[in-house]
């Protein structure tokens, strides 16, 4: 997972935690990407998604289907 703690230029937009999956909107303002971050606490699993700007909000509240429309292989199990 993506550690703005690393990375002084990405700043976290939004967090979110619901039955032990944290997703985390960030965004780094010097290359103007947005990425949404996936981690199973309870697994230790995680993946990202680098998005485009204006579908960052539906890919943070729907990462998984977002991912699937995308065509990836690496989703965690929801």
């Amino acid at each position: 997972m993506s550690d703005p703690t690393l990375h002084p230029d990405i700043r976290e937009l939004d967090h979110r935690t619901s039955d032990g999956i944290d997703v985390t909107l960030l965004w780094n303002p010097v290359t103007d990407q947005v990425l949404v971050s996936v981690y199973d606490r309870r697994t230790g699993e995680m993946f990202e998604l680098p998005v485009a700007g204006a579908d960052a909000l539906s890919a943070f509240q729907h990462p998984y289907a977002y991912t699937r429309r995308r065509g990836s292989g690496s989703v965690l199990a929801a």
